[in-house]
């Protein structure tokens, strides 16, 4: 139609992702720096080979006059070397011929084989120079993979915090440095909002489960209160309190996810008997004997969350025990420069393909989520993860006979 503006077009899209930086068509890539070092290392060597050589083929070849196998004194020959023999009187001009080429052809000889042990003492202490050289440039190449896998040793201690902020020249290295630095900030990014969001999930709940404690304990604690309430309000109860174990758990577990960056001494022994005293009524409830010997052994760490994971192994050695003549033997010692915590019971007979699962958040051996008065089942799950925390392990074995053998190694 006449007199209709023509509708601005769109411009072009770009044929190229504007969020990769453009890169120079030369760069000092990898690649290039170790054809130049390699090619000029063999160029450098090939021209101090062929100068040795030449030199010793000049040194070799030179002759001076007391070097000649023979010598001229009044029209007479006589032979400098025993090995040249010339006929003087009797012979043809050819005979004395032939016998001259003969001492040549040795005195060419023997310069040859000086000439060609030259070469070889030569050639080796060269080859020394050249794998000497070679192998200190190699490591000067390849240091910053090595920077990168000291860095990733220190990440998968779960210390999150560490980059590797690589300089020098754009290359394929400090390509892979900066993309393994962003990676490790995505990791961490998420790593921290999922802790925060376990730490808030677990703050938030305790308020209602304290609340709701609070409610319960004042109906139980009225006299007017019916039988039937008072049987529902203790089920609540024991409810209410399984819920605060759970959110505890949870949130002691989001804490010990993480290294431990303020460190202290303290005393395994004094950690492992704080957690026996704690248990000890518990014991005497259920006829579990608690016995064994604690040497003092101290190691740098949290002495709460240590605390804690001592009583999470008593507390499951007496709990998950047999019904009668149990018994728990807890016992620390030093190992190598190492801490060790070793707790072991009686139980129940223990498959060594289930060892794994029981270290797994809310698994237990051949027992249900719910309805056990023995836990939530996150006690070895935050024992594993304080000690990793820690830069330890630990380690299950079952038991001869049924039970378990829990051990805990720290570094000291």
């Amino acid at each position: 139609m006449a007199g209709t503006p023509t509708p601005p077009q769109a411009p072009p899209k770009p044929t190229w992702d504007p969020r990769i930086p453009a890169r120079p068509l030369l760069r000092p890539t990898i690649r290039i720096r170790l054809t130049l070092l390699y090619g000029g290392m063999f160029l450098i060597a090939g021209v101090l080979l062929l100068s040795i050589i030449y030199l010793l083929t000049r040194q070799a070849l030179s002759i001076s006059t007391d070097d000649l196998p023979f010598k001229l004194l009044k029209g007479e020959v006589e032979p400098n070397f025993s090995w040249c023999r010339l006929p003087v009187e009797g012979v043809t001009p050819d005979q004395f011929n032939d016998a001259m080429a003969a001492c040549l052809q040795h005195q060419r000889d023997l310069a040859q084989d000086e000439l060609l042990r030259r070469s070889l003492f030569a050639l080796l202490g060269l080859s020394i120079i050249a794998f000497a050289f070679g192998y200190a440039m190699a490591g000067r190449v390849l240091s910053p993979l090595g920077r990168i896998t000291r860095t990733a040793r220190q990440v998968a201690g779960s210390d999150l915090s560490r980059r590797i902020k690589m300089a020098g020249p754009d290359d394929e290295l400090k390509e892979l440095a900066d993309t393994f630095d962003d990676m490790l900030d995505r990791l961490e990014r998420a790593f921290t909002a999922q802790q925060r969001f376990v730490a808030n999930a677990s703050h938030e709940l305790r308020t209602p489960l304290a609340i709701n404690r609070t409610l319960l304990e004042v109906h139980l604690s009225d006299p007017a209160a019916p039988v039937e309430m008072r049987e529902l309000g203790k089920a609540l109860l024991a409810t209410n309190e399984r819920s605060e174990q759970l959110v505890e758990g949870l949130l002691l577990l989001a804490r010990s996810e993480n290294q431990i960056v303020e460190r202290k001494p303290v005393d395994v022994a004094e950690v492992a008997s704080r957690a026996i005293d704690q248990v000890r009524g518990e014991a005497e409830a259920k006829g579990v004997e608690i016995r064994g010997e604690c040497a003092p052994v101290v190691v740098q760490g949290n002495g709460v969350l240590l605390e804690r994971v001592a009583l999470n192994l008593v507390q499951n050695a007496v709990r998950y025990n047999v019904p009668e003549d149990g018994w728990v033997e807890v016992t620390t010692t030093a190992e190598q420069g190492r801490a060790v915590l070793v707790v072991s019971n009686t139980g129940p007979v223990v498959p060594a393909y289930e060892i794994d699962n029981l270290f797994e958040p809310f698994r237990r051996l051949r027992e249900e989520r719910t309805g056990s008065d023995r836990g939530v089942g996150l006690g070895l799950s935050i024992v594993r993860s304080v000690a990793r925390a820690h830069g330890g392990r630990i380690t299950a074995e079952p038991r001869e006979g049924g039970g378990l053998v829990m051990r805990v190694t720290l570094p000291q």
